[in-house]
């Protein structure tokens, strides 16, 4: 009897370890895909639409294109609860049994944290999905428009930084293009303990790098700090001080989704043991944003690690493999080690940032700017839309 595969998840993760496990079994498994979402967004590319050189088509494809052609079912539906003890998956419509269960729902983003912060029912914005990056765009052009102080960072207890450092520099260059740079204040307010922390205790000169860069465009910078809430036009910061701005755009706070945060910490993040398996139920394998990944320092306003792209992409290959490797007893393999290699964009050029492993102590990390790495980011771009496309989740 075929072994029953379900994948909560639609976006790196979810797509990555639905190929994999069904490339590895072929027709031994019955391999499904449920998900809120129904397209894939390259989320990497989501500060380019907002400064406008994207359009919505450029980054996305559709979930069923990519899987139904590869006989994976497409459920597009939300998740509601995961029942563990029973094997089964429960949306708004009805139950799915599984015998093995990959995780990668990405965070919710916990806007209500803090009054005031959020794109649909406060006063800013963000970069983490295709409609608040929409939004995100025509807020853009009304300040182009309308000049007056941007404001960008990432709030307590966010776990991804590198966006709103990508956009500090992309909207610098762009005002510059259109010599209006001199109207537009743009401050970088962030929970991190430094400039280049990012949840990571830093990545070689990172903190150096940013400093000097940030200095020498004359981005304003205000580190270790909380916000209390956000009002019209101005971020009000814990124990006091306000910063104001026309424009803001702020990571919130990450927590789990709430369908399987049942099954995390108290924040909803799902912990793993070496082969990405539940502690307790070795037939669930959290990845990507839902895995629980412990900081590697204490900060003084707290911070989350992030999990990039590629970090979830290495981990969807490794449950895969795993739990081809348990279908067949063979030996599972460890693949906790995690490295990260990003490219971060700066208007005209980029920065190749290397981890090796993402936490501290390292064996290598390192930080270089050069204009063939923002070639690099624009050609990674469209090769991992292509290897997606066409199903090649073999590759690299």
């Amino acid at each position: 009897m075929k072994k029953k595969i379900v994948v909560l998840g639609g976006s790196f993760g979810g797509l990555t370890a639905a190929l994999e496990v069904k490339r590895l079994m072929g027709a031994k498994v019955d391999v499904t895909v449920i998900s809120a979402d129904k397209d894939f967004v390259f989320l990497p590319s989501l500060p380019w639409l907002i400064l406008g050189s994207r359009r919505q088509a450029d980054i996305t494809l559709g979930v069923a294109d990519i899987l139904e052609p590869r006989g994976i079912a497409f459920i597009h539906e939300t998740v509601q609860a995961v029942k563990p003890d029973e094997l089964k998956v429960c949306t708004e419509k009805q139950e799915y049994p599984y015998d093995y269960l990959v995780i990668s729902t990405g965070p919710h983003l916990s806007c209500e944290e803090i009054p005031g912060l959020s794109p649909d029912k406060g006063y800013t914005h963000c970069t983490f999905t295709m409609d608040y990056a929409l939004k995100s765009r025509e807020a853009w052009k009304k300040l182009l428009e309308n000049p007056g102080p941007i404001v960008l960072g990432s709030t307590q207890l966010a776990s991804c930084f590198g966006p709103y450092y990508e956009l500090a520099f992309e909207m610098d260059y762009e005002l510059r293009k259109r010599k209006m740079r001199h109207k537009v204040p743009i401050t970088y307010l962030s929970s991190e303990p430094y400039l280049g922390h990012m949840g990571v205790g830093g990545l070689g000169m990172s903190r150096r790098f940013l400093e000097d860069e940030f200095a020498r465009l004359d981005i304003k910078t205000i580190t270790s700090q909380a916000i209390d809430e956000v009002a019209p036009d101005e971020i009000r910061l814990a124990g006091g001080g306000k910063v104001p701005f026309k424009l803001a755009m702020l990571a919130p706070p990450f927590k789990g989704v709430a369908g399987v945060a049942s099954l995390g910490n108290p924040r909803g993040f799902i912990p793993a043991d070496n082969y990405y398996r539940h502690p307790e139920h070795s037939n669930i394998y959290p990845i990507g944003v839902a895995m629980a990944l412990a900081p590697p320092e204490p900060t003084p306003v707290p911070t989350g690690v992030p999990k990039t792209g590629f970090m979830t992409v290495r981990m969807a290959k490794a449950a895969a493999a795993n739990i081809a490797a348990d279908l067949e007893n063979h030996a599972l393999v460890s693949e906790k080690e995690l490295s990260v290699v990003c490219l971060m964009d700066m208007g005209r050029t980029a920065a190749l940032m290397v981890a090796d492993p993402v936490l501290p102590p390292r064996q290598r990390s390192y930080i270089k700017k050069a204009v063939w790495a923002k070639w690099a980011k624009v050609l990674f771009e469209k090769y991992f839309l292509w290897k997606l496309r066409h199903g090649y989740s073999r590759l690299p």
